[in-house]
């Protein structure tokens, strides 16, 4: 499978290959800042099969973290396009940059709902967990 996807203006492009490892709406304080005030709709990619195909992004990670994550974005709008963890082996891509997002389908769970506000929603029947789910 190979998903492509790019930032609002059109200078950042991606190609991201191989299947979804794992897909998610997160609720967390960070993810709202991002999202502009809602969930997070995310899916992991293989790290070796994500590559950009045209622009470069910045990156950004707090200082203040002593684990913080790596946000990519474009430097012309702004759009938020993917964030590495430290010690994942996968690159966390925002579903909305996708071309076709509606390839992601839908969420396999909504996590760190001990953040959510009481304007998101989360589908009947969807688990939820507080934090992340214990592996």
């Amino acid at each position: 499978m190979t998903l492509t996807g790019g930032c609002y203006c059109g200078a950042l492009r991606y190609s991201a290959q191989g299947a979804p490892t794992f897909k998610a709406q997160c609720h967390c304080r960070e993810c709202q800042y991002i999202s502009g005030g809602g969930p997070n709709f995310f899916m992991l990619m293989p790290q070796d099969g994500f590559e950009y195909t045209k622009g470069s992004p910045r990156f950004f990670a707090r200082s203040d973290l002593d684990t913080p994550v790596t946000r990519e974005f474009c430097t012309d709008c702004g759009t938020h396009i993917a964030t590495r963890r430290p010690g994942l082996a996968s690159v966390i891509l925002k579903v909305g940059t996708l071309d076709t997002p509606a390839a992601y389908d839908q969420p396999a769970m909504a996590i760190h709902t001990l953040d959510r506000q009481p304007f998101h929603q989360i589908k009947d029947g969807l688990p939820q967990f507080e934090r992340l789910p214990k592996r």
